[in-house]
C-alpha cells in the first residue's frame, strides 16, 4: 500500500504544471553508477593538499590507487561483515591479511598509509535496532587479535565509527548528555576496549539532518553564524550546534568513567540538492565556518583548546546509487560533483586559492535523451516514474536545483537521467517512442542535465560488487523512496 501511494505521488509530480585545529579528512564513498576512476580520485585529494581520508570498504582497486600517495587512510569494514568477523579469528586474519598486510612490507614501511580500521558504519544506528550490536565488540577484538599477529597493531588502530543518535539528552543542554539507555553494556565494552587500546572515539555529526527534521533548529547555529542565538548550559555558552553535539559526547564519555577519551569527528557535512536548504552556498557557508572554527583551535566549552584530534569531511563526491531513505540530499553530500568539479570554494589544506578539479575526465558524448514534443504524452508521467525508480531524479524534489522546470522538462530530466546511467545506448531513450536523442543540452538555469562518465565496464563492475553488501540491503528502499513532494 505504502508503494502505490508512493508511486502515484510520483506520478502527481509529474503532471503538466592550511594548518588547521586537528587533521582534516574527506570521506570518499563509491557507491555511483559511473564512478570517477581512483587515480584521478586521488589526484584531486593530492592537488588539494588533502592528507587523510575514511573509506567505507577495503576495495583493492582504491587502495592500491593511493599506494605512495602518502595520503593517511582509514579502511572501512561494512556492517555486513561484523557477524562472520565476530564468530571468527580466522575470518578476522584472513580479512586483515588481504586489505591491510599487503600493503605493508616486511621491514614494516607503508606502501599505503593505513593509520585506522572503522570496524562497521555507524552500527549502533538506533533504526538498526539489535541487527549488529551483537558482534560489535567481538569483531573489533578479533581484528585488534588479527593485528597483533600480523605485527601491526602498533601502526593500525580500530575505531568503531557511531552516529550522535548513539547519545541522548533529557533536555537541549550539553552538560546533560548520556549514552541511550539500551546501549548500557555495549558502550561500556566498546569504551574499555578503545581505551586499552588507546583508539580514539569516532562519532559523526550532521548538522543539516538537525535543521531538517526539527523546523525549530536555527540554521545559523547550524553555520556557525555569530549572530546566531546561543545555547547558555550554566556557565557555558555554545554559540553554534558543532561545539553543542562534542560536549554532548564528552559529557556522556564522563558520565561512564572514559572523560579523558579522544575524539575523531568522522563524518561532517552539509548537502547542495535534493532538499531545502541543501544548496551550495548554504554548504559553503557550513564549511567556511568549520573550517575557521577548527582553524582556531578553540576547541569547546568542556575541551577548551583542545578540538577533535582529526575531522573528516563528508563527502568528497557525489554518490547516486546512495541510498535515499532519510531523503534525497543523501546523493548530494559531495564537496565535489561526480565527476570532480568542485561546488564552491572552501580551503581544504590548499590555502587560498580555488579548489582543484579533477583533470581530463572521460565523458561519454555530448547527447541528452528529452521527450519528443511532436508525440502524444499523455503516458510521459508514468515513463518518467518508470525511468526514476532505476535512475537518479533526487535533483527534481521540493528545493532541488531542478524543481523548478515546468512538465515536461521535468520528464526530459529523468529520461535523460536513465540514458546517462545505460551508458548512452539508444535502446535507454524510447520510453515507448515518446523520447529522442539530442545534441542541444536541454540544461535551465541551475538545473543541469549530466552526461556521464565513460566509466570502463571493468572498474565500475569491480566497485559494484564490492560495494554489494550495502546495496543489497539498501536497493528495495532506494526504488521507491524519491520522495518528491
Amino acid at each position: 500500500m505504502a508503494t502505490t501511494v508512493h508511486l502515484l505521488s510520483l506520478l502527481f509530480f509529474f503532471l503538466p504544471a592550511t594548518s588547521m585545529g586537528g587533521g582534516i579528512g574527506v570521506n570518499w564513498g563509491t557507491l555511483s553508477s559511473h564512478p570517477l576512476p581512483p587515480p584521478k580520485v586521488v589526484a584531486v585529494l593530492q592537488s588539494n593538499n588533502i592528507s587523510k581520508v575514511k573509506l567505507f570498504d577495503a576495495d583493492p582497486l582504491v587502495l592500491e590507487s593511493l599506494s605512495g600517495s602518502g595520503i593517511n587512510v582509514i579502511v572501512g569494514i561494512p556492517n555486513a561483515m561484523l557477524r562472520p568477523l565476530s564468530s571468527s579469528k580466522k575470518v578476522a586474519e584472513s580479512w586483515v591479511h588481504d586489505n591491510i598486510s599487503r600493503y605493508f612490507s616486511n621491514g614494516g614501511a607503508a606502501a599505503v598509509r593505513i593509520e585506522y580500521i572503522a570496524v562497521g558504519d555507524e552500527p549502533l544506528l538506533q533504526s538498526y535496532g539489535e541487527q549488529f550490536k551483537p558482534f560489535i565488540v567481538g569483531a573489533a577484538t578479533n581484528i585488534q587479535l588479527a593485528l597483533i599477529g600480523a605485527k601491526l597493531a602498533n601502526k593500525v588502530k580500530v575505531v568503531i565509527p557511531c552516529n550522535s543518535d548513539i547519545y541522548l539528552s533529557n533536555s537541549t543542554l550539553p552538560s546533560k548528555g548520556h549514552f541511550r539507555p539500551d546501549l548500557n553494556k555495549t558502550m561500556t565494552q566498546l569504551l574499555s576496549f578503545l581505551s586499552k587500546h588507546g583508539s580514539p572515539f569516532v562519532i559523526n555529526i550532521y548538522p543539516f539532518l538537525s535543521l531538517h527534521h526539527n523546523k525549530n533548529f536555527s540554521l545559523g547555529y547550524a553555520l556557525f553564524r555569530p549572530t546566531a542565538h546561543p545555547l547558555i548550559d550554566g556557565h557555558n555558552t555554545y554559540k553554534n550546534s558543532f561545539d553543542a553535539s562534542i560536549d554532548t559526547l564528552v559529557a556522556a564519555l564522563s558520565r561512564v568513567g572514559f572523560a579523558d577519551m579522544d575524539i575523531i569527528v568522522g563524518q561532517i557535512g552539509w548537502p547542495t540538492d535534493g532538499a531545502m536548504n541543501a544548496s551550495s552556498i548554504v554548504a559553503q557557508s557550513f564549511m567556511k565556518g568549520l573550517m575557521s572554527h577548527l582553524q582556531s583551535r578553540a576547541g569547546t566549552p568542556l575541551r577548551p583548546r583542545r578540538p577533535p584530534i582529526d575531522t573528516y569531511i563528508f563527502s568528497l563526491l557525489d554518490e547516486d546509487r546512495r541510498s535515499i531513505a532519510n531523503g534525497n540530499f543523501e546523493r548530494h553530500w559531495g564537496v565535489f560533483t561526480f565527476d570532480g568539479q568542485a561546488k564552491y570554494h572552501v580551503d581544504l589544506g590548499q590555502g587560498s586559492r580555488d579548489l582543484a578539479n579533477a583533470q581530463n575526465v572521460e565523458y561519454l558524448a555530448s547527447k541528452w535523451c528529452v521527450v519528443d514534443n511532436n508525440k502524444d504524452l499523455s503516458n510521459a508521467s508514468a515513463s518518467a516514474v518508470e525511468a526514476c525508480s532505476v535512475a537518479d531524479c533526487t535533483t527534481l524534489s521540493l528545493g532541488g536545483s531542478c524543481y523548478t522546470i515546468d512538465w515536461p522538462g521535468n520528464v526530459s530530466y529523468a529520461f535523460n537521467s536513465y540514458y546517462q546511467q545505460h551508458d548512452q545506448r539508444a535502446d535507454s531513450c524510447d520510453f515507448g517512442g515518446l523520447a529522442l536523442i539530442t545534441i542541444v543540452d536541454p540544461s535551465v538555469g541551475e538545473c543541469r542535465f549530466p552526461v556521464g562518465l565513460r566509466t570502463s565496464l571493468s572498474t565500475s563492475l569491480h566497485g559494484t560488487l564490492h560495494a554489494w553488501w550495502t546495496l543489497f540491503i539498501t536497493a528495495c528502499i532506494s526504488v521507491w523512496s524519491l520522495g518528491f513532494t
